[in-house]
């Protein structure tokens, strides 16, 4: 039984597990909601963060024994495509991967306040930009924790272990990024070891989430395009009648489709090799699509005041987390060298 976009080899229990998920969504996330949220710190609403762990959103990745939802990747894709619809800015998908190393490495307290939505913990794994390899070292300078201002707590690899820090104990600086929120730079300070935890595969999922939530924008924002040509008229006609138009359109929902084959392949068996080929995938074709849909939309697709613009914003800020699509595609071969295409 395929998925309900027709694709994946979901069972029928899977696709109806994912089915409820995105009803969770619905009526929830909006873009008008996000485009007011631009701008400001820390950038999302603590309302709709603690609505997020109230409906299990951020800890649906956690075993049920740590007080999560113990549902698997192919709920955590479905979530995340409707988070990319609605542009949610909530870090839900950084935070998730925290809360599955919380629950790992046995911090119950904190994790507990994580999945209430009471704390915002972010884990600073990353040093430098185009990278995988997790950084361990206590003294290194981290960098791209998204919307960083709001973060309660950050989790830090230090050697083969992960420590816990306060943030008034450490200094963090932001940065503005296109679509209205921030990426935060983070100087350590002094934390708690709590035990040990697979960073390098929390990280993995964190990649296969984000490239759903790509999808989810990608097909958002290709929706309202569609809209547009099937009603904007020039010299009498509806612009979508033209031919030159709908073999761009054509172009654009070609690569929505490949992003969905990988995306929910990967939701069935997240292996490193499906988690990188479903990134490369999609961070390749949200730019195409983005870029698409904007032309498309004549003149009103280039201002500001029209949605279409904000989702290939959104893609020009998560196209690089996690992995781009360079990274993840020279991965992806690494792990299959007989494999020819990624």
């Amino acid at each position: 039984m395929s998925s309900a976009a027709g694709i994946a080899p979901w069972s029928d229990d899977q696709a109806e597990s994912a089915r409820m998920v995105r009803d969770s969504a619905a009526g929830f996330l909006d873009v008008a909601r996000a485009r007011a949220l631009r701008g400001t710190m820390p950038g999302f609403s603590a309302d709709a963060w603690r609505e997020m762990g109230a409906l299990g959103w951020i800890g649906l990745l956690v075993p049920e024994e740590a007080g999560g939802s113990g549902l698997s990747m192919i709920e955590m894709c479905a979530l995340a495509e409707e988070l990319g619809r609605g542009l949610a800015p909530e870090p839900l998908i950084p935070c998730a991967v925290s809360a599955m190393l919380l629950a790992e490495a046995g911090e119950r307290e904190v994790l507990a306040q994580l999945l209430a939505g009471e704390a915002v913990v972010l884990t600073a794994w990353q040093d430098r930009a185009n990278t995988l390899t997790v950084c361990t070292d206590a003294a290194a300078t981290r960098r791209f924790l998204p919307m960083a201002a709001g973060a309660t707590h950050v989790l830090l690899p230090v050697g083969d272990a992960l420590h816990l820090v306060d943030v008034r104990d450490c200094e963090i600086t932001t940065e503005a990024t296109h679509d209205g929120g921030h990426l935060g730079t983070l100087r350590p300070g002094a934390g708690r070891a709590i035990g040990r935890a697979d960073v390098a595969a929390a990280l993995d999922r964190a990649a296969l989430a984000t490239s759903a939530y790509l999808l989810g924008g990608m097909e958002a924002g290709y929706a309202m395009t569609l809209t547009y040509l099937n009603t904007r008229q020039q010299f009498g006609k509806i612009i979508g009648t033209f031919q030159a138009l709908q073999h761009k359109a054509v172009d654009t929902k070609l690569p929505i489709a490949l992003t969905r084959a990988a995306v929910e392949e990967a939701a069935v068996d997240p292996t490193p090799a499906a988690c990188s080929r479903a990134k490369a995938r999609a961070s390749e074709a949200a730019m195409i699509v983005g870029q698409n849909c904007v032309q498309l939309s004549g003149g009103i697709g280039y201002t500001d005041q029209y949605d279409v613009g904000l989702y290939l914003r959104k893609a020009m800020v998560l196209v690089p987390a996690f992995g781009g699509a360079a990274l993840h595609r020279a991965r992806f071969m690494d792990l299959t060298p007989e494999t020819e295409d990624a």
